[in-house]
């Protein structure tokens, strides 16, 4: 442990160092051939003694259960040349979720994985090279100094490519209200598209390439990435002609009254060996039971051919300075299994954001939403039948939709450090009734960034 705490150390003093000497000698309207920043995130998370009547190799344990995590990042961006830069994002990850990060669908905490080890794991999270082409008649306009992004002026109107290791929610599925779980929402089917399964290893991170046309307007994006070999593993598919996924989504800038609003539509296709859930259903019916640790992440699938696809509505309307609103809608066919993300065929969220300025403390925020997840027929005979994925499975289902509710409130202490408490109700939790709870679920969250 003494180790892990010399690297947060050295990594505390590295971004401080380099942050105020970058402050000290560049302004605003300068470019910086660096940007260095830092963040540290823990969140602690409760739930009390349920009675269930029957539990599964995936289910929530019905012991009163405390979770700690915790996630340390640093963001280094470099400029090579003249509109191109290389990132790397080395980070920390201790601590482990609920029931081994099991028993919701939603789950109550983004900033843990399934596998979670109590023992602090450092690993490379980003490592990627981006080009930007300036289109014809583009305007420079300043961009800020941000994590993964560097200061100076960037062409309205321009072509990123992306390619390495990175997480395709750094650059799809977008919302200011509604993203960004060391920040915001805290449960999995709230901070994205819980109907998506987008390709990554069970931390979060896939390797390809992304392309994207920026208008001032609108936004056109495309991926082509890398699959996991085994349901949400973290060792990933080569054979791309078999395995891989896509991902395309386009983005409009709209008003409403003067106040500008966002639309993203977004849509995937994933190949690779994932099973169909009739054929794993027919399976266990038949006394067979091969499918499962397919499915549950513990077994190489029998063969490619697996197909998935679907889309996801998303859109961001603020009302005023200091309130604004969230909408997502998210669909997948729900035959083929889950492989990557968590076990959501259809996710509607919605939400409210107020910023402190209401109250005084404009660096201060309330978020109040509700998630609503479903699955398919076919997947919900499966866990019927007794099978599991790497997520849910209860032995059984009486089936229901899994609701999910929860509000936040976040304080700034200082110019670092954020403190939020966080509250979850979630009924119906991996789809059954039969263990509805409902799960109260109170939290606490420390940030620190810069």
């Amino acid at each position: 442990m003494s180790k892990i705490l010399y690297t947060i150390l050295i990594l505390l003093f590295v971004s401080a160092y380099t942050f105020a000497q970058e402050k000290a000698k560049t302004d605003s309207t300068t470019s910086k051939n660096w940007s260095t920043h830092f963040q540290f995130t823990a969140v602690e998370q409760y739930h009390g003694n349920y009675h269930f009547p029957y539990a599964g190799p995936s289910s929530l344990d019905s012991n009163r259960e405390r979770a700690v995590s915790l996630t340390s990042t640093l963001f280094i961006t470099r400029r090579l040349w003249k509109n191109a830069a290389i990132i790397f994002n080395p980070e920390l990850v201790a601590g482990t979720g609920f029931s081994g990060s099991k028993g919701f669908a939603g789950f109550p905490n983004g900033e843990i994985y399934r596998v979670g080890n109590p023992a602090p794991t450092p690993f490379m999270a980003r490592g990627y090279f981006r080009q930007t082409f300036a289109l014809k008649g583009s305007t420079y306009v300043p961009q800020a100094d941000d994590i993964n992004q560097l200061q100076g002026p960037v062409p309205d109107s321009r072509i990123n490519i992306n390619i390495g290791k990175f997480s395709l929610a750094d650059f799809f599925d977008d919302n200011s209200y509604d993203h960004d779980a060391r920040s915001q929402f805290l449960n999995w089917s709230l901070m994205a598209n819980g109907a998506w399964d987008f390709a990554a290893d069970t931390r979060g991170y896939t390797s390809g390439v992304e392309a994207e046309l920026i208008k001032p307007q609108y936004h056109i994006k495309f991926a082509f990435t890398q699959m996991s070999k085994i349901a949400n593993a973290l060792e990933m598919d080569w054979n791309l002609l078999k395995s891989n996924a896509m991902a395309l989504e386009f983005g409009a800038n709209y008003k409403v009254f003067a106040m500008p609003g966002v639309i993203r539509i977004t849509g995937f296709r994933n190949a690779g060996r994932a099973p169909g859930y009739k054929e794993a259903t027919q399976a266990l019916l038949r006394g067979d039971s091969s499918y499962v640790p397919v499915l549950a992440g513990t077994a190489l699938g029998q063969h490619y051919g697996g197909v998935k696809y679907g889309y996801g509505v998303n859109i961001e309307q603020p009302f005023t300075k200091n309130i604004g609103a969230f909408f997502r809608y998210g669909w997948n066919d729900g035959k083929t299994a889950s492989w990557e993300f968590t076990d959501i065929d259809d996710n509607v969220q919605l939400g409210m954001d107020f910023n402190g300025g209401i109250w005084k403390r404009p660096f201060d925020e309330v978020g109040i939403a509700v998630a609503s997840n479903g699955i398919s027929k076919d997947h919900q005979a499966y866990l019927e039948a007794g099978g599991y994925s790497f997520i849910i499975g209860d032995g059984h289902l009486n089936y229901g939709r899994e609701q999910i509710f929860e509000t936040y409130y976040r304080a700034k202490l200082n110019a670092f450090i954020f403190l939020s408490a966080d509250y979850q109700l979630i009924l119906n939790p991996g789809y059954n009734k039969d263990r509805k709870g409902p799960v109260s679920i109170p939290e606490l969250r420390m940030h620190i960034e810069f």
